[in-house]
Formats: structure tokens, sequence, C-alpha cells
């Protein structure tokens, strides 16, 4: 009795190679800096106690960041304000755990798509 193995045939351990150098860090550094302009990073932040500050990072710069920002504190009933980065670009800083209001705000808006929005946090 043969036994007929339909589909592609298995992959030897010789067919591979392992000399190769594989450094996952660099090529995972590479990948994430490419996609890094199009997220927008929605993270909070610890202050003391129980105080919080939300931020929003990876806004096109298409948008006027303090209309964003009075919109943002007129829906939340908040504070905040923008604030210049060398690295990171304008980012808008709220009072509070704002995370789930700001994604909602921004999608609703049409400012960017859900697919483009990172939340970070505890």
């Amino acid at each position: 009795m043969s036994v007929e193995l339909i589909g592609p045939e298995p992959a030897n351990v010789a067919d591979f190679d392992l000399n190769s150098a594989f450094d996952p860090l660099a090529d995972s550094a590479a990948d994430d800096k490419g996609d890094a302009g199009d997220y927008v990073h929605i993270r909070i932040q610890q202050r003391n106690g129980k105080k919080s500050l939300t931020t929003v990072q990876g806004l096109k710069e298409k948008f006027d960041y303090n209309k964003v920002l009075k919109a943002l504190k007129k829906d939340f009933c908040c504070n905040g304000n923008v604030v210049e980065d060398s690295e990171l670009g304008k980012v808008i800083q709220l009072q509070g755990d704002q995370r789930r209001n700001v994604s909602e705000f921004l999608i609703k808006a049409k400012i960017t798509k859900k697919e483009h929005i990172k939340l970070h946090g505890f």
C-alpha cells in the first residue's frame, strides 16, 4: 500500500539558510519608522495622585491644531493646550483621561480613520 501526498512538498531543514544573520530589532525599527507618520497616537500620562494628562500626537499638519483643541475642550469640558516638541512636532495635551473621547471625536469629525488611531496607556 502506498501513500500519495497531495499539496506542496514538505520543507526540509536543509532548505533553510540558518547561517544568515537576522536582527529582529533592526527590521522592526525600520518597519515602525515608515508607519509612524500614518498613525495618530493617543497616550495618557499619570501626574500626581489620580490626576492624568492625555496627549494626542501625529495629526496631519493641514489641520489647525488650535481649532481642534478648542472643539475638544468644549466637547469634553476640560482644559488643554498645544505644545511644540522638537522630536514629535505639535502635540495636543488635555486634562484627564480623554483617550476614548478623543478617538471617537477624531473618527466622527473625519480627521482620521479608526485604523489609524493607536491608543496607549495603563
